[in-house]
Protein backbone atom coordinates (compact mmCIF):
# COMPACT_ATOMS: atom_id res chain seq x y z
CA UNK A 1 0.00 0.00 0.00
CA UNK A 2 2.59 2.80 1.15
CA UNK A 3 4.50 1.50 -2.55
CA UNK A 4 1.66 2.64 -4.07
CA UNK A 5 1.08 5.68 -1.80
CA UNK A 6 1.42 8.48 -4.63
CA UNK A 7 -0.29 6.82 -7.66
CA UNK A 8 -3.30 6.05 -5.58
CA UNK A 9 -3.47 9.86 -4.49
CA UNK A 10 -3.05 11.31 -7.56
CA UNK A 11 -5.57 9.14 -8.78
CA UNK A 12 -8.10 9.95 -5.71
CA UNK A 13 -7.24 13.95 -5.91
CA UNK A 14 -7.63 13.98 -9.48
CA UNK A 15 -10.27 11.48 -11.14
CA UNK A 16 -12.38 11.44 -7.52
CA UNK A 17 -13.63 7.74 -8.18
CA UNK A 18 -16.51 7.13 -6.16
CA UNK A 19 -15.86 5.12 -3.10
CA UNK A 20 -17.31 1.75 -4.33
CA UNK A 21 -14.54 1.88 -7.36
CA UNK A 22 -11.82 2.21 -4.92
CA UNK A 23 -13.54 -0.31 -2.72
CA UNK A 24 -13.09 -2.57 -5.81
CA UNK A 25 -9.27 -1.12 -6.71
CA UNK A 26 -7.84 -0.77 -3.32
CA UNK A 27 -9.90 -2.70 -0.69
CA UNK A 28 -7.24 -3.11 1.55
CA UNK A 29 -7.21 0.38 1.95
CA UNK A 30 -10.43 0.07 3.87
CA UNK A 31 -8.98 -1.84 7.19
CA UNK A 32 -8.41 -0.78 10.04
CA UNK A 33 -4.36 -0.25 9.76
CA UNK A 34 -4.45 0.50 6.17
CA UNK A 35 -6.74 3.75 7.11
CA UNK A 36 -4.38 4.85 9.95
CA UNK A 37 -1.47 3.91 7.99
CA UNK A 38 -2.73 6.52 4.86
CA UNK A 39 -3.74 8.69 7.30
CA UNK A 40 -0.08 9.15 8.37
CA UNK A 41 1.36 9.43 4.84
CA UNK A 42 -1.72 12.23 3.90
CA UNK A 43 -1.34 13.93 7.32
CA UNK A 44 2.00 12.87 8.93
CA UNK A 45 0.26 12.02 12.18
CA UNK A 46 -0.17 9.16 14.42
CA UNK A 47 -4.22 9.45 13.56
CA UNK A 48 -5.72 6.94 16.51
CA UNK A 49 -3.35 7.79 19.23
CA UNK A 50 -3.12 11.82 18.72
CA UNK A 51 -7.33 11.34 18.34
CA UNK A 52 -7.61 9.25 21.80
CA UNK A 53 -4.89 11.45 23.56
CA UNK A 54 -7.09 14.43 22.93
CA UNK A 55 -10.29 13.21 23.46
CA UNK A 56 -9.44 11.87 26.95
CA UNK A 57 -7.55 14.93 27.34
CA UNK A 58 -10.51 17.44 27.23
CA UNK A 59 -13.30 14.77 28.23
CA UNK A 60 -13.61 16.37 32.04
CA UNK A 61 -13.95 20.12 30.94
CA UNK A 62 -16.32 19.12 28.06
CA UNK A 63 -18.85 17.01 30.57
CA UNK A 64 -18.66 20.48 32.73
CA UNK A 65 -19.25 22.56 29.85
CA UNK A 66 -22.16 20.15 28.59
CA UNK A 67 -23.93 19.73 32.17
CA UNK A 68 -23.73 23.70 32.60
CA UNK A 69 -25.49 23.63 29.34
CA UNK A 70 -29.19 24.83 29.90
CA UNK A 71 -32.68 24.95 27.51
CA UNK A 72 -33.66 22.61 25.03
CA UNK A 73 -30.05 21.74 24.06
CA UNK A 74 -28.91 21.23 27.69
CA UNK A 75 -32.11 18.40 28.27
CA UNK A 76 -30.82 16.53 25.73
CA UNK A 77 -27.70 16.32 26.33
CA UNK A 78 -28.57 15.51 29.79
CA UNK A 79 -30.85 12.55 28.28
CA UNK A 80 -27.69 11.75 26.25
CA UNK A 81 -25.19 11.90 29.89
CA UNK A 82 -27.06 9.92 32.12
CA UNK A 83 -26.90 6.62 30.25
CA UNK A 84 -23.13 6.82 31.24
CA UNK A 85 -23.57 8.51 34.68
CA UNK A 86 -23.22 4.70 36.44
CA UNK A 87 -20.06 3.95 33.96
CA UNK A 88 -17.74 6.13 35.58
CA UNK A 89 -15.29 3.01 35.03
CA UNK A 90 -15.83 3.15 31.37
CA UNK A 91 -13.91 5.00 29.28
CA UNK A 92 -15.02 4.12 25.81
CA UNK A 93 -18.43 4.50 27.22
CA UNK A 94 -18.14 8.27 28.45
CA UNK A 95 -16.05 8.95 25.09
CA UNK A 96 -19.11 7.97 23.24
CA UNK A 97 -21.20 10.10 25.34
CA UNK A 98 -19.28 12.57 24.95
CA UNK A 99 -18.27 12.23 20.94
CA UNK A 100 -23.05 12.72 20.79
CA UNK A 101 -22.99 15.85 23.14
CA UNK A 102 -20.48 17.36 20.90
CA UNK A 103 -22.63 16.98 18.12
CA UNK A 104 -25.33 18.13 19.85
CA UNK A 105 -23.71 21.28 20.99
CA UNK A 106 -22.07 22.54 18.28
CA UNK A 107 -25.94 22.47 17.14
CA UNK A 108 -25.30 19.35 14.18
CA UNK A 109 -28.26 17.23 13.59
CA UNK A 110 -27.09 13.77 13.49
CA UNK A 111 -29.94 11.74 13.04
CA UNK A 112 -28.45 11.13 9.50
CA UNK A 113 -24.94 10.22 10.43
CA UNK A 114 -26.03 7.89 13.72
CA UNK A 115 -27.91 4.99 11.85
CA UNK A 116 -29.67 1.69 13.68
CA UNK A 117 -30.52 -1.10 12.79
CA UNK A 118 -31.49 -4.89 14.27
CA UNK A 119 -29.65 -7.92 13.72
CA UNK A 120 -32.19 -9.14 11.48
CA UNK A 121 -32.24 -6.27 9.25
CA UNK A 122 -30.79 -8.23 6.90
CA UNK A 123 -32.20 -5.70 4.23
CA UNK A 124 -31.88 -2.46 5.85
CA UNK A 125 -31.45 0.44 2.99
CA UNK A 126 -28.56 2.91 3.46
CA UNK A 127 -27.98 4.39 -0.50
CA UNK A 128 -29.34 7.46 0.83
CA UNK A 129 -26.63 8.01 3.79
CA UNK A 130 -23.46 9.88 2.32
CA UNK A 131 -21.39 9.43 5.44
CA UNK A 132 -22.77 7.48 8.28
CA UNK A 133 -22.11 5.60 11.15
CA UNK A 134 -24.24 2.25 11.11
CA UNK A 135 -24.52 0.53 14.76
CA UNK A 136 -26.09 -2.95 15.08
CA UNK A 137 -27.79 -3.69 17.81
CA UNK A 138 -29.60 -7.06 19.32
CA UNK A 139 -32.93 -7.34 18.25
CA UNK A 140 -33.91 -7.85 22.36
CA UNK A 141 -33.40 -4.40 22.47
CA UNK A 142 -35.82 -1.88 22.98
CA UNK A 143 -37.26 0.56 20.35
CA UNK A 144 -34.06 2.90 19.66
CA UNK A 145 -34.55 6.43 20.60
CA UNK A 146 -33.24 9.47 18.89
CA UNK A 147 -30.34 10.23 21.47
CA UNK A 148 -29.58 6.35 22.61
CA UNK A 149 -26.18 5.52 22.78
CA UNK A 150 -26.31 1.71 22.72
CA UNK A 151 -23.41 0.50 24.36
CA UNK A 152 -23.64 -2.76 23.75
CA UNK A 153 -24.41 -3.55 20.33
CA UNK A 154 -24.14 -6.22 17.81
CA UNK A 155 -21.10 -4.28 15.50
CA UNK A 156 -20.62 -1.10 14.04
CA UNK A 157 -20.24 -0.72 10.99
CA UNK A 158 -19.27 2.60 8.78
CA UNK A 159 -21.11 3.79 5.48
CA UNK A 160 -19.88 5.78 2.60
CA UNK A 161 -21.81 7.01 -0.14
CA UNK A 162 -24.32 4.52 0.79
CA UNK A 163 -22.37 1.18 0.70
CA UNK A 164 -20.84 -0.38 4.07
CA UNK A 165 -17.36 -0.20 3.99
CA UNK A 166 -16.36 -1.29 7.20
CA UNK A 167 -18.00 -3.26 10.56
CA UNK A 168 -17.22 -4.99 13.52
CA UNK A 169 -15.55 -1.88 14.69
CA UNK A 170 -15.10 -2.10 18.73
CA UNK A 171 -16.21 0.94 19.20
CA UNK A 172 -17.80 4.40 18.23
CA UNK A 173 -15.09 6.30 19.52
CA UNK A 174 -12.81 4.44 17.64
CA UNK A 175 -15.62 4.21 14.60
CA UNK A 176 -15.41 8.39 14.31
CA UNK A 177 -11.92 8.27 14.40
CA UNK A 178 -11.62 5.63 10.84
CA UNK A 179 -14.45 7.86 9.13
CA UNK A 180 -12.44 11.08 10.02
CA UNK A 181 -9.18 8.79 8.72
CA UNK A 182 -11.02 7.48 5.83
CA UNK A 183 -12.41 11.24 4.69
CA UNK A 184 -8.91 11.80 4.06
CA UNK A 185 -7.64 9.27 2.45
CA UNK A 186 -10.70 9.16 0.16
CA UNK A 187 -10.38 13.21 -0.08
CA UNK A 188 -14.45 13.51 1.05
CA UNK A 189 -16.11 16.48 2.27
CA UNK A 190 -17.25 16.22 5.73
CA UNK A 191 -20.82 14.89 5.79
CA UNK A 192 -22.97 18.45 6.22
CA UNK A 193 -25.37 17.11 8.92
CA UNK A 194 -22.14 16.48 11.00
CA UNK A 195 -19.50 19.67 9.76
CA UNK A 196 -19.17 21.22 12.60
CA UNK A 197 -18.03 18.34 14.64
CA UNK A 198 -15.22 17.04 12.15
CA UNK A 199 -14.00 20.64 11.59
CA UNK A 200 -13.53 20.85 15.58
CA UNK A 201 -12.13 17.48 15.36
CA UNK A 202 -9.21 18.10 12.79
CA UNK A 203 -8.95 22.13 13.55
CA UNK A 204 -9.39 21.94 17.50
CA UNK A 205 -8.67 18.32 18.81
CA UNK A 206 -5.91 17.27 15.98
CA UNK A 207 -4.54 21.18 15.49
CA UNK A 208 -4.46 20.36 11.70
CA UNK A 209 -5.36 23.36 9.69
CA UNK A 210 -4.88 26.96 9.49
CA UNK A 211 -7.19 30.38 9.33
CA UNK A 212 -10.05 31.14 11.90
CA UNK A 213 -12.67 29.20 13.30
CA UNK A 214 -16.31 29.79 13.19
CA UNK A 215 -17.90 31.84 15.91
CA UNK A 216 -19.36 28.79 17.56
CA UNK A 217 -16.75 26.59 17.37
CA UNK A 218 -13.96 28.98 18.54
CA UNK A 219 -16.41 29.74 21.59
CA UNK A 220 -16.12 26.19 22.22
CA UNK A 221 -12.30 26.14 21.95
CA UNK A 222 -11.95 29.23 24.31
CA UNK A 223 -14.65 27.47 26.88
CA UNK A 224 -11.66 24.82 26.82
CA UNK A 225 -9.08 26.85 27.74
CA UNK A 226 -10.80 28.09 31.61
Amino acid sequence: MSQTFSLRRKEIVEEQPSVKQMLERWPALFRKQQVLAEFTRVASRDLEQDFIQSLDRHTPRLLEIFKSKKGVIGNTLSEILVQVERRTSDVVATRTAVLRCLSVFLGDDGREFYNISFDSDAMADFTQVPVGLLTVIPEVSQQPGPNALHLEPSSIGIILEGTIVMDDIKSHDQAICLIFGLIYALHLDYPKCLKNTFEFIQRVMLSLGVGNLRPKLQSLKNALLQ
